[in-house]
This record gives C-alpha cells, sequence and structure tokens, in this order.
C-alpha cells in the first residue's frame, strides 16, 4: 500500500508550528506507524526526534560554514588506502579532542598535497561537533585580513576574537616570509593561546624553518618555542592525493 498523504489541515497545522520540514517525510512515517501499530505517544516521539536532528544537523553545518569549514574535508572522506604513512595511533589520540581540553596545538607537516588540510578540517568538524568554537583560515587569506584590519581600526578587536576562539586553524603555513607586521600578529596569538587555547597548523616546512620566516628574530625564536613545545607533530609522507584526482580517460 503507498503511503497516505497527510491532511492539508495536518499540512498546515505542521506549518503554523514551523514544523513544515516534517512534512516530505510524513507519509512514509505514517505508513510505518500504522505497521508497526504505534501508540500516538511513540509516533510523536519519533516524529519529534526526526525534527531534533534535522536542526541539530543544520546548526552544526552552519556552525562549520562560519568557521571557514569546507564541509567536504570530514574524516569519512578521508582516505585510509591512500600511499602515505602517518602515525595512526596519534591521529586516532587526536580524534578523540582532548588536546582541545588540554590546550595543546597540533602541527600537521607534510608536502603537498597529502592530506595535511583535510585532516586539519576535520578535526575542526568532530571540535564543532563537540560544542567548541572553531575558526580555520589560510595563513595568508588570515595575515590579509588582520592587514586590512588596522586600516579600519579593527586589529585589537579582530585579535582578541581569534585569541579566545576554542580552536584556530590556519592552513598552508610558511608558503613565504612573513613581514614585521604578520610576525607581531602571530606572535601575539601565540601568545595569548599558550596554554589557554588550541591551535592547528599544517606547513610543508618544519619549525626550524620558520625562524628564518619571520622578521624579528627574537620574536621568531620565542614564538616557536611556545608553539612547538605545546605542540602535537604528525608528520605525513607519500603520494599527493591531487595526482589521483586528476582527470583522465577511460580506457577504451
Amino acid at each position: 500500500m503507498p503511503p497516505r498523504e497527510p491532511s492539508k489541515e495536518l499540512v498546515a497545522m505542521l506549518k503554523a508550528l514551523k514544523l513544515g520540514k516534517l512534512i516530505p517525510l510524513l507519509p512514509e512515517r505514517l505508513r510505518q506507524f500504522r505497521e508497526r501499530e504505534l501508540d500516538f505517544e511513540e509516533s510523536l516521539q519519533i516524529l519529534l526526534a526526526d525534527e531534533v536532528q534535522r536542526r541539530t544537523r543544520n546548526r552544526l553545518v552552519a556552525r562549520a560554514r562560519k568557521a571557514g569549514l569546507a564541509a567536504a574535508l570530514v574524516f569519512d572522506e578521508w582516505d585510509t588506502s591512500a600511499k602515505i604513512t602517518y602515525d595512526r595511533r596519534l591521529l586516532d589520540e587526536l580524534r578523540l579532542l582532548r588536546f582541545i581540553e588540554q590546550h595543546h596545538h597540533v602541527l600537521i607537516m607534510g608536502p603537498v598535497g597529502v592530506g595535511k588540510t583535510m585532516l586539519a578540517h576535520a578535526l575542526g568538524h568532530l571540535a564543532i561537533g563537540r560544542g567548541y568554537s572553531v575558526h580555520c583560515e589560510s595563513a595568508d587569506k588570515l595575515f590579509q585580513r588582520l592587514r586590512g584590519s588596522r586600516l579600519d581600526d579593527t586589529h585589537e578587536l579582530e585579535l582578541r576574537r581569534l585569541a579566545k576562539v576554542d580552536v584556530l586553524i590556519i592552513d598552508d603555513f610558511g608558503l613565504r616570509p612573513l613581514s614585521g607586521e604578520e610576525t607581531s600578529d602571530l606572535f601575539e596569538l601565540v601568545t595569548e593561546r599558550h596554554q589557554a587555547a588550541s591551535m592547528v597548523i599544517t606547513s610543508n616546512r618544519e619549525p626550524s624553518e620558520w625562524l628564518s620566516m619571520l622578521a624579528d628574530p627574537l620574536l621568531a625564536q620565542a614564538l616557536v618555542d611556545r608553539f612547538t613545545n605545546n605542540a602535537y607533530d604528525l608528520v605525513i609522507e607519500g603520494e599527493s592525493y591531487r595526482q589521483r584526482q586528476k582527470p583522465r580517460l577511460s580506457p577504451s
């Protein structure tokens, strides 16, 4: 028997209660309720659970988007068959997010294309799901935005906001040398967050190489020391994901 459509009156009441998103599910749910001979309370509980799950999912999606996380970069999409090597026990530990509770950092290092960005975003999605606040941005965009904030007198406000977020993810750090202002901004962020909040940084350079890329040697030494001595190092080596995503003709 095909599912019976809900009455116009019921549809109107659901819309009035702002439960209109339940309407597409209703015919199938009503059929299941009749077949299973569920009473009113059980049926209502299932319907409301559907709506709670939908709203929770949408809320997490909205928070992830606001945080700057890419929707597709989640652990469900992580290819465990890729020809890369990394400390799987360490990644399993990081996925528990205890590093956030303990205010530790994570440095994800490796050559171009091995999945550093994906893992950083995936950890961000897990943190969002656990109720943590997250901000994710590439290093270039972050420093460009901070540079612009100096022009409209919002620089201090922006630095305070970045300092307070539970997890700050900086992607692709170390692609170019930093200016004096950029070095100062990064030093302030690392100092303010030291043993107070977590950072996740991806880079294809080791921290020892950062020293020569930062404008002020004294700030550079202090910055690198504070970050590295409080960070887990996840090193990834192997083939590039992007090579396998390269379009190819199918065999004829």
